[in-house]
């Protein structure tokens, strides 16, 4: 059930696409800036606004990674296993970040500062193996790197 001011926040995005044709997905992205994330709740209203099945919503927030059914950390983290990242170590330092957060990769630390996350090439190999956090790239990363890099943020 959603609340009063989440609705609020919604109702505005969807009457603003309402009758804009392939309306979802800037919907969905609308929603999930504001929000945050796409949670079952959120999902069933905009299914519901748009007049189109539930499974259908579902569908593209689940084929997107960009967006996300549960809450997420306030920096994410994207560990390249791209070739050349995983050829040139990227296991290792996603073990490390593992290691350093206490979270598995698509999950979102404790505190809520980080989500870790997989992520495929970011055209950047000769400087393999690569994370990035938020929109800063970390080339030629060895997992002894890492506690430093989160002491950053």
């Amino acid at each position: 059930m959603l609340t009063k001011s989440t609705e609020e926040i919604l109702n505005p995005i969807i009457q603003k696409y309402q009758h804009i044709p392939g309306n979802l997905i800037p919907v969905l992205h609308e929603i999930q800036k504001q929000i945050g994330y796409l949670p079952p709740e959120i999902q069933e209203h905009v299914a519901n606004q748009l007049k189109i099945p539930l499974s259908q919503v579902h569908g593209v927030i689940t084929f997107y990674s960009f967006f996300s059914s549960t809450p997420q950390g306030e920096h994410s983290i994207g560990v390249c296993m791209g070739t050349a990242c995983y050829v040139r170590g990227a296991e290792d330092v996603l073990e490390r970040l593992q290691d350093e957060l206490q979270i598995k990769r698509g999950e979102t630390s404790a505190d809520k500062r980080f989500t870790l996350t997989i992520t495929r090439c970011v055209g950047t190999c000769s400087l393999a193996p690569v994370v990035m956090i938020d929109d800063k790239v970390y080339g030629n990363l060895t997992p002894e790197e890492v506690p430093q890099i989160l002491g950053q943020y």
